[in-house]
């Protein structure tokens, strides 16, 4: 009876890590992944920050956090969903006794454990070369935004994956990747760049992740955290269904 009542978390278990096992042993996903917040950080922040100091070493901090969080999401779903479909593994997934959402839980899992390394590296590395002194209270806050902030990356991910094929899901993922960035101020503050990119950066998720970021180190333009939190839950949530509906007519 024991056994039978844990055998669901088992599989839940089992499957979380078997898709970070694999991601892990996937250098083409890892090393950009982890390695281009960091490189890009070290870049920006400290080699090229100039007279800007702590300030852009604060504001990059958070940018590429919430950037490289993206990449870990979007590409952990959007071009593995994609591949899986084509090769039939999401029927075998179907036909399978395990729990229904095993298969997509194991993929957030996933992206939320490489949220966490990315953030980890990054924090190192703030400490360590730009002289960066948060609060453990905003240590944690910024974590917590990087890790949560993968959802809505995730459900986006998922309806890429479930639209285009596998050959093409990193083309799409990538025009979506990093004009998302740009566009949302991660790289930049929006008051650097053209105002009709200003006008149109809350368009993008990116911008309302980057907006909580920033609140937690001491920065955003002013706008309430709970107006940014709730555009993220409906990004989230309307994707999903999209994403959902389009897997459920696959066959």
């Amino acid at each position: 009876m024991a056994a039978q009542a844990w055998s669901p978390l088992r599989c839940y278990w089992l499957e979380a890590k078997h898709e970070l096992l694999r991601l892990m042993r996937t250098p083409s996903f890892v090393l950009p992944t982890l390695l281009f917040p960091a490189v890009f950080y070290l870049l920006f922040a400290v080699l090229l920050a100039g007279s800007s100091g702590k300030g852009a070493a604060h504001y990059l901090l958070a940018g590429y956090g919430v950037f490289g969080i993206m990449g870990a999401a979007l590409f952990g779903f959007g071009v593995t969903v994609a591949s899986e479909r084509e090769r039939g593994l999401l029927r075998l997934k179907r036909a399978l006794p395990m729990p229904q959402g095993a298969y997509l839980l194991a993929k957030m899992v996933t992206a939320m454990v490489f949220a966490v390394l990315i953030s980890l590296i990054l924090a190192a590395l703030a400490v360590a070369f730009a002289d960066i002194a948060l609060s453990p209270r905003q240590w944690m806050l910024l974590l917590l935004v990087n890790v949560a902030g993968v959802l809505p990356f995730c459900a986006l991910g998922l309806y890429i994956g479930s639209r285009v094929n596998a050959s093409a899901a990193p083309a799409v993922v990538n025009l979506l990747y990093l004009p998302m960035g740009f566009l949302s101020g991660l790289w930049l503050p929006l008051q650097l760049l053209p105002d009709a990119i200003g006008w149109l950066a809350p368009v993008w998720p990116s911008y309302h992740l980057g907006e909580l970021a920033q609140k937690v180190v001491g920065g955003g333009a002013g706008s309430p955290a709970w107006m940014h939190l709730g555009v993220l839950m409906v990004f989230t949530g309307v994707f999903f269904v999209l994403a959902r509906a389009r897997l459920a007519r696959c066959d």
